[in-house]
């Protein structure tokens, strides 16, 4: 699979690479945290969420808007899924990682997403990227086979359990998108080979991408 960097021009329709904020002490303090054989993500990391960088985040980033800072970490090269939220979503990389992004518009009116649009990125230990609420994303890929550490920052209360009702799938389908909420603020589009917990809507079409394709 083609990986280009997050410098690249084909980067700025899924988002920015973040220049005017310290992720130093950020980058220092996620090296710390550990790396699963597995995927594993936290929303919420107090350690994280005591360094200077969160309130610098809210003020010149998300306009003041409260949010949270967690980690997605382990050891990954597959797709499985790809979400998006209704904001942007910050993610710093402590060790290189690979994303592997899609455009919301390119959902289709059913709500399937056809895997072959995927492009993926990769963003070197110590970059911070943007990516935008239209971005479809999921976890991050490790390089050559390494786990991957990276923080992620969305929101407060963004991937927390739902307290609502929402609609269901019908015999497999998406009616609404109300159907591909999984959790709060997260809308997910999962593979059928993705492992995905049961009642999550299977509509990536195509191979299960894996980055050492």
């Amino acid at each position: 699979m083609k990986i280009l960097s997050v410098t690249d021009q084909a980067f700025r329709k899924y988002g920015r690479v973040i220049q005017n904020v310290d992720f130093g002490e950020l980058v220092e303090a996620l090296k710390k945290m550990p790396i699963p054989q597995d995927v594993v993500y936290e929303p919420s990391v107090e350690a994280l969420e005591e360094l200077p960088v969160k309130a610098e985040l809210t003020k010149v980033v998300f306009g003041e808007i409260p949010i949270q800072i967690g980690y997605c970490n382990g050891h990954n090269s597959l797709l499985n899924a790809l979400e998006y939220h209704r904001s942007s979503e910050i993610n710093v990389a402590a060790r290189d990682a690979v994303l592997m992004l899609g455009c919301q518009q390119d959902v289709e009116e059913d709500f399937t997403y056809d895997t072959s649009l995927v492009e993926a990125f990769l963003v070197p230990a110590g970059t911070a990227v943007e990516l935008y609420a239209t971005t479809l994303h999921y976890a991050p890929c490790g390089v050559d086979g390494k786990g991957f550490q990276v923080a992620v920052v969305l929101p407060r209360k963004t991937n927390y359990p739902l307290e609502e009702k929402h609609a269901h799938l019908e015999q497999g389908k998406a009616l609404d998108e109300d159907a591909l909420l999984t959790a709060v603020n997260k809308w997910l589009i999962g593979h059928e080979e993705g492992g995905l917990e049961p009642g999550c809507f299977l509509g990536l079409k195509g191979k299960n991408l894996n980055i050492n394709d």
